[in-house]
């Protein structure tokens, strides 16, 4: 049943405004204006198809109507003020500081360009101008009340992370370098909502980026194939610049600023490798940002999508995104909530965690992702709009274009990897160990590529599985289902002999760089694999812009189908929208492989990070103790549950929705014949109350087991004499949970990508085309795949990232030392 949200930002049936109907060239399923007249459907012109006004409130958010608010001058004036002050931090730190400031300051203008020359692009007639605010209204209303739900969320947790380091035992460094519990506490907490605040930023960038582009790509399709993709790309490049940028500046600033206020290096106090475990709340915050942000938007996006496509296309038979349909601007909003925002948010979580790695070597990491902001600008830059606008052309193989910015960026990538690690890894100690590193950065980039070919492989219907798949829903829908599972299936063996190879190849290189630590042993090793996973992220920014262009293209074709374009022009954005699910396809592939690596080393850094505060070895993780093998098959069922939570909430979502259209199109028969118009507000109403309610649940049993497990382990461990048991306990859950959570993400992006694409592939004429059965049992089978591959994969990305980073925030609740249940009254006393 429907039920209202309580949220004032929650996008709600508002006024209509009536939109002059566009003509179109006839196709078989839809009713074109002369056709309308010519059967008497009088009351279509004075009944004309209009778009909800969703919006309650401004556009932008508090802080941002807070800045615009401002005198211009005064607030010139407060930027050059805190520039001067940021580099004055960065000055006092390292010459590098200064460097990584300058690069993200020029990439930040850059990204003014590419806004300015996005928005400077025709949104074409009215009717799509319409149907664009429409979706802006609705993607920008779920968002205020989805990060409100989050930032209220953000501040409990923040206190439960300060409850538990005011009580907590302190590290030896942090005893000798003199910093006391609460100083501690709180330099974590901000940390914490900082990486929350930029996280939520980021965000809203990619989902503000996009709704805005949509429409200018929906018109230059009517000139060009080309011009349409150039634009695509220059607005997914955009956001994904500031988007990097961000993380980059932000992890620079904390790093500075901690730098000169503890005074690190200097007599007496902290040394700059043990900066990271201060930074990890940063990651942390980022990291439970991106995971409700992913929950909230894959919900959102793929109900209103499973609703509107077993109602429109095979009950009723009309095309995707048509305007007849009233969840069709839910689907376009989810678009925008689901993919861009949740994305920039997912990798902006994965840059942070990165960056923030064990080996306590910060600057390198921030050297290689500016570098990384400056080739993928040019390999955005590169991609370039036809020379004659004004004809429409059949369009080149977008996949193709995208793929040489790629390489491109990849060239450039190998360039600047080797100048960095020639410049920031040489010693005196062993010379020639920057060039194994080197070739640890090369790893991680021919990694990043191989990710990328797999994904493609397996979900563009240009390969054989597509097609394979596409075939079998010839023989009806169940074949179509087995096989897109067996497909998914297989889909992961491929990417897991990739990453251990990798994490092989890359800590052989370390080990045998030539460094040693002060017994004479090697060392090395586990920095080489950090290394790697650098590399593999030095291309981010374009892997990102890739990934944006997808929902863009996608809008755009819903753009044009809703406002009656020609056929020509809906071939166009059906080919840029074909190639967009195979380019978010291949991002989830790269994201899962850089979460694979990333918490190899964040689970290194756990393990490190225990040791200090329990002032014992801890070296290794001994599953043939009972208690231990338990948090391992814990930590595995915590992926299976979570995907089946983020599954069964798409489900119960898109059944509202089904019976929300079913009940329009029989109390409003006249929808089917354009005499009445469908009430879109309330599927978008429906669907933003229902992911908000539904994304709580699998998101607190993320956050909440971790932390569950290890105080009960370390309660059981009290009482037993095992010291470490609760560590050891959490330690195993999060190695089998990294392991479960790569091969079930891979699983599910995979089929669900595969699905979706062999649909498209039917769709462009093949096995009898749009409307046949081959094609209705395609449609089940991109149904089931919905929910797999834009809700359970991608939030699968965070979790594993998460859980690493709320383990080693969490670590003092797991070690030994103390009385634990002194110090449990002690936090709920505070609390």
């Amino acid at each position: 049943m429907y039920r209202q949200g309580s949220g004032s930002d929650l996008p709600q049936v508002g006024e209509f405004a009536p939109f002059p109907v566009a003509r179109r060239v006839n196709s078989s399923h839809s009713v074109t204006m002369d056709d309308a007249m010519e059967n008497g459907m009088g009351s279509y012109q004075e009944r004309p198809r209009t778009f909800p006004s969703m919006r309650s409130k401004s556009h932008y958010p508090l802080i941002f109507r807070m800045l615009l608010g401002i005198n211009a001058r005064v607030l010139l004036v407060l930027l050059l003020l805190i520039f001067g002050a940021v580099f004055y931090v960065g000055a006092s730190t390292s010459p590098i500081v200064i460097f990584v400031f300058s690069i993200c300051i020029i990439s930040f203008f850059f990204s003014v360009y590419l806004t300015k020359w996005v928005l400077a692009k025709d949104e074409g007639p009215p009717e799509m101008v319409q149907i664009s605010e429409a979706i802006r209204d609705g993607a920008e209303g779920f968002f205020r009340t989805q990060y409100g739900t989050i930032s209220k969320m953000a501040m409990v947790l923040a206190l439960v992370i300060l409850g538990i380091y005011l009580f907590r035992s302190t590290t030896p460094q942090q005893e000798s370098s003199g910093l006391s519990r609460s100083t501690s506490a709180y330099i974590t907490v901000a940390a914490f909502l900082l990486g929350a605040l930029c996280s939520g930023i980021a965000g809203y960038i990619g989902m503000w980026v996009s709704v805005r582009a949509n429409v200018r790509v929906s018109s230059a399709a009517r000139r060009s194939a080309r011009e349409a993709l150039q634009i695509a790309v220059r607005a997914g490049g955009l956001s994904a610049i500031v988007v990097v940028g961000m993380a980059v500046i932000g992890v620079a600033v904390l790093y500075a600023t901690f730098y000169v206020f503890l005074e690190v290096d200097s007599r007496g106090s902290m040394k700059v490798t043990d900066l990271p475990l201060l930074l990890v709340g940063y990651g942390f915050g980022a990291s439970f940002v991106a995971l409700f942000a992913q929950l909230g938007g894959g919900i959102f996006t793929k109900a209103a999508d499973v609703g509107a496509d077993l109602v429109g296309k095979v009950e009723q038979g009309i095309p995707e995104d048509d305007p007849r349909n009233p969840a069709v601007i839910a689907d376009l909003v989810g678009d925008n909530v689901g993919d861009c925002a949740a994305r920039g948010a997912d990798l902006f979580e994965s840059i942070a965690a990165e960056i923030i790695n064990p080996s306590g070597f910060i600057l390198f990491p921030l050297v290689v992702h500016s570098f990384d902001l400056v080739v993928s600008s040019i390999g955005i830059l590169s991609i370039r709009g036809t020379r004659d606008p004004g004809l429409i052309v059949p369009i080149e193989d977008p996949m193709a274009i995208l793929q040489k910015g790629y390489s491109v960026t990849i060239v450039l990538a190998v360039l600047t990897f080797g100048v960095s690690t020639r410049w920031l890894l040489y010693t005196e100690q062993a010379p020639s160990a920057w060039l194994n590193f080197a070739l640890c950065g090369l790893v991680g980039i021919m990694t990043a590529y191989a990710f990328v070919w797999i994904t493609k492989y397996y979900t563009d219907y240009k390969h054989e599985p597509v097609r394979v798949l596409a075939l079998s829903s010839a023989t009806g829908h169940g074949t179509n289902i087995i096989a897109g599972v067996s497909l998914g299936l297989e889909s992961t063996a491929l990417p897991v002999l990739v990453i251990s190879i990798a994490i092989i190849s890359a800590f052989w290189l370390g080990h045998t760089s030539g460094l040693v630590d002060e017994t004479g042993s090697p060392t090395g090793g586990l920095f080489g694999t950090a290394v790697a996973t650098m590399g593999m992220l030095s291309t981010a920014a374009y892997v990102l812009t890739m990934d944006m262009f997808g929902p863009i293209a996608d809008n755009a074709g819903g753009i044009v189908e809703m406002s009656l374009q020609p056929e020509s022009v809906r071939e166009i954005t059906d080919v840029l929208d074909a190639v967009g699910n195979t380019t978010k396809a291949t991002t989830k592939g790269f994201a899962i492989g850089s979460a694979a690596l990333a918490s190899f080393l964040l689970f290194s850094a756990y393990m490190d990070e225990v040791a200090s505060f329990a002032h014992v070895s801890f070296k290794e993780v001994d599953i043939a103790i009972p208690e231990v093998f338990i948090g391992g098959l814990l930590g595995s069922m915590l992926i299976f549950v979570f995907s089946a939570w983020a599954c069964s909430a798409v489900g119960r979502t898109a059944q509202e929705v089904v019976n929300e259209v079913r009940r329009q199109f029989v109390e409003r028969p006249g929808i089917m014949e354009y005499q009445e118009k469908p009430d879109y507000g309330r599927c978008v109403a429906i669907v933003a109350s229902a992911s908000l309610r539904e994304m709580i649940k699998p998101g607190a049993l993320a956050t909440i087991s971790p932390v569950v497990i290890g105080f009960f382990f370390r309660l059981l461990g009290h009482y037993t004499g095992q010291p470490l048991l609760g560590a050891k306990v959490v330690a195993s859950m999060l190695m089998f949970a990294t392991v479960s959570g790569i091969l079930m993400a891979l699983f599910l992006n995979t089929a669900g990508g595969a699905w979706d694409n062999a649909k498209k592939y039917i769709e462009t004429g093949a096995l009898g085309g749009k409307g046949s059965d081959c094609h209705k049992a395609a449609v089940t089978g991109d149904t089931v795949g919905d929910p797999f591959k834009d809700t359970a994969g991608p939030s699968l990305h965070v979790l594993i990232k998460m859980l690493a980073t709320i383990t080693l925030v969490m670590a003092p609740s797991s070690e030994r030392g103390g009385n634990w249940i002194e110090d449990i009254v002690a936090v709920f006393s505070f609390l």
